[in-house]
């Protein structure tokens, strides 16, 4: 009954005029930047970061904004997936299995509109399931001490790769290289001048606000320079919408089912919607045995994977919110965005900032509802966006951000930051050096320093009390076991993952 009264007093934040008009153009707009081949719900929500602060937006309006467009790209990913065989993100790769080949049957306008459904399935599912689990985890939190919360952070980076990661030396690397970023600048506990170099604009240390939109979204424009400046894509047919009633009961099974393991995957820090996504697929394709025709237009392969994602895109919300540690690529844009706001996510927050953290859950509900109002009827919109060529949204995009970062701290400084981590993005992208872990490194960086200075003033300098409970210890298993996984589980899950695109591979 308590969580459902706060439920309800989130819901007053979330449909107040102001908040749902913002709720409606974070949907609109994540679902045009999820159709976008190669942005995907990262990149879109970082962009959009600077124009929350160019607005002076709420800290409970600008966390909806985002979470809005984070749930519009989830949704959108599926369109070029479907309709030109291109995934929008990672975790629509597996959509095109079996979403390509019902668009050459004739049937693109069904799969994009079964999509939708089996998307705000999914969604809903995650939601209600972060509804029923955040506020449990978040009161067991709240037993953390400093230990605990630094066997917590080394989970985080031990896991940070996923079971796909492609090499966990280089996710190592990128870690690293984040929590060396963190450190630049005065040590709170000393008072010590760190990496500034006599540059005053470093004392303060690096904005990760910066780190990010350079990262993300600046590294990603130069990609776009680089490979897909030109003509858009061809002018694809969408057709007649056949989706008969009982075709669409019929699939009720596989969006649960995939709503379930999407939000499970999601849970699971650094698994994510990928994971979701590629299980929910596999498990279906499974369950259906031999009555399926999956690879070959089987309007349960579209179904699966869109549920697993969605459902996976929530529940990665809920060590976010809940631990203060993201559980995706997204969720970590998110969570610097709160600390931006001088919100300090974790248990405390459920009781210290409840109307931000119950009328963003309301607003997911509310934003599912609003996506798939706007997926079915609008489908059209979002397909011809795919026509534009990249040379008239280029400028669009480089505005928001320059504008946007610029609007933060009336600093030149910062833009000339901001360019230099695009640059470093970029090349780092190049070498197959995920940033993710970086932008991780960076945000956790200084708690994991402080609560590790904390457990050890407290111990008397003894380091066996960063293991000594029971809870600190299974936190470290857990973490050697997030190490090893994706060693001996990644390159099989990748092979299975690469041998079940064969039937269907996906264009560049």
């Amino acid at each position: 009954m308590e969580t459902l009264g706060f439920l309800i007093d989130g819901f007053a934040v979330a449909l107040t005029p102001y908040n749902l008009m913002y709720a409606l153009f974070g949907a609109f707009v994540g679902t045009l930047i999820g159709c976008l081949p190669g942005l995907g719900p990262a990149n879109g929500v970082a962009i959009l970061i600077p124009l929350a602060f160019t607005l002076g937006l709420p800290p409970e309006t600008s966390m909806i904004l985002l979470t809005s467009v984070y749930a519009g790209a989830m949704y959108g990913g599926r369109i070029s997936s479907i309709l030109l065989n291109i995934p929008g993100d990672e975790p629509a790769m597996m959509t095109c299995l079996d979403g390509y080949p019902m668009a050459q049957k004739g049937r693109a306008a069904d799969a994009l509109a079964i999509s939708a459904i089996a998307s705000f399935s999914g969604g809903l599912i995650g939601t209600i399931g972060l509804i029923m689990l955040a506020p449990v985890l978040a009161k067991f939190a709240l037993t953390f001490g400093p230990a605990e919360y630094f066997a917590l952070f080394v989970l985080a980076f031990a896991t940070l790769g996923g079971i796909t990661g492609k090499n966990p030396m280089k996710t190592v690397i990128a870690a690293a290289l984040g929590i060396m970023i963190s450190t630049v600048g005065i040590d709170i506990s000393t008072g010590t001048q760190r990496y500034t170099f006599g540059v005053l604009e470093l004392y303060e240390g690096i904005d990760f606000i910066l780190a990010i939109v350079g990262l993300f979204a600046i590294s990603e424009l130069l990609f776009f320079v680089e490979s897909r400046l030109g003509s858009g894509h061809k002018k694809v047919n969408v057709g007649k919408l056949t989706l008969s009633f009982k075709e669409l009961i019929s699939t009720i099974p596989s969006q649960l089912r995939g709503g379930v393991l999407g939000f499970i995957a999601g849970v699971l820090p650094g698994a994510g919607a990928s994971l979701g996504s590629f299980i929910s697929y596999t498990l279906e394709k499974r369950a259906v045995g031999k009555k399926g025709n999956f690879g070959s237009g089987d309007i349960r392969g579209v179904v699966a994977p869109e549920a697993g994602n969605n459902g996976a895109a929530s529940g990665a919300l809920v060590p976010m919110l809940t631990l203060g540690v993201p559980g995706s690529g997204t969720t970590a844009v998110l969570l610097a965005m709160l600390i931006s706001l001088n919100i300090t996510p974790g248990p405390l927050m459920f009781t210290q900032n409840a109307d931000i953290v119950w009328g963003v859950i309301a607003a997911l509900l509310i934003g599912n509802v609003l996506l798939l109002l706007l997926n079915v009827p609008m489908i059209g919109v979002f397909v011809r966006l795919l026509s534009i060529p990249p040379m008239f949204l280029l400028p669009i995009v480089t505005m928001v951000a320059f504008v946007g970062i610029y609007s933060i701290s009336n600093s030149t400084f910062d833009l000339y930051f901001m360019v230099a981590f695009g640059v470093a993005g970029y090349f780092l992208r190049k070498l197959e050096i995920p940033l993710v872990p970086i932008i991780l490194g960076l945000l956790l960086g200084p708690e994991m320093e402080k609560n590790l200075g904390h457990a050890l003033i407290l111990s008397d300098g003894d380091w066996s009390t960063l293991w000594s409970s029971p809870l600190a210890l299974g936190l470290w298993v857990v973490a050697g076991l997030g190490l090893a996984l994706p060693v001996i589980v990644g390159p099989l899950l990748r092979r299975r993952m690469k041998s079940a695109m064969t039937e269907n591979p996906v264009s560049d």
